[in-house]
């Protein structure tokens, strides 16, 4: 959690005033993003902001809850 909280420090410094593209495995790094877009076999399946996404409970909403089961389970692991 340390080192994801000084990543997003870090990327916020980075990009301020720039046009950015992110890649991410954590979704919670891009949190602050003003678009995100989410691909799905080489095509765009969804775009907008993160709470505007989660509102509409499609792909992106599905890849956020399947991660937050995951790191549920290795707290529990651990």
């Amino acid at each position: 959690m340390e080192t994801e909280k000084e990543i997003q420090q870090a990327m916020h410094r980075m990009v301020e005033g720039r046009t950015t593209f992110a890649i991410a495995h954590r979704l919670s790094t891009l949190r602050d993003a003003e678009r995100l877009v989410v691909m799905e076999e080489g095509g765009i399946v969804e775009e907008g902001k993160q709470d505007e996404m989660m509102q509409r409970k499609g792909v992106f909403y599905g890849l956020v809850e399947i991660q937050q089961e995951a790191s549920k389970i290795i707290a529990i692991a651990e």
